[in-house]
């Protein structure tokens, strides 16, 4: 569970869009890492992969985003700045966003996270 994050239990809405900022924990720089931790952040979400693109800049920082059949989860990375952005957004009354966004925490170890959560369509 994340600190100040709420879990709702009412599912009549479209879906869920966290909204999460990280800031000083791990920077990773490898897009095969990113694209592994993406994979999986979709999969603990209970959603199903279809594409990811993971795009390096020069000389740091990375976007990356995975295609859902349920939505997407994005990434975008400022080392200089030792901040991540997350976006993950999913529907259907099977996919758990919160558990890939759990996930990611576990991966990045920020020191500090703030999460937004936005019902879609609701």
């Amino acid at each position: 569970m994340i600190r100040g994050l709420t879990y709702s239990k009412n599912k009549k809405y479209a879906g869920t869009h966290l909204i999460a900022e990280f800031w000083g924990g791990k920077i990773i720089e490898s897009p095969k890492e990113i694209k592994n931790i993406l994979f999986m952040a979709a999969k603990k979400s209970k959603n199903v992969p279809l594409e990811i693109k993971i795009h390096k800049f020069s000389p740091q920082g990375i976007t990356g985003f995975i295609l859902l059949a349920e939505s997407h989860i994005s990434i975008h990375t400022w080392p200089e700045m030792n901040y991540v952005a997350i976006d993950l957004f999913s529907c259907g009354s099977k996919s758990k966003p919160h558990r890939g966004l759990e996930y990611l925490v576990k991966n990045f170890q920020p020191k500090k996270v703030k999460v937004k959560e936005i019902k879609r369509g609701g």
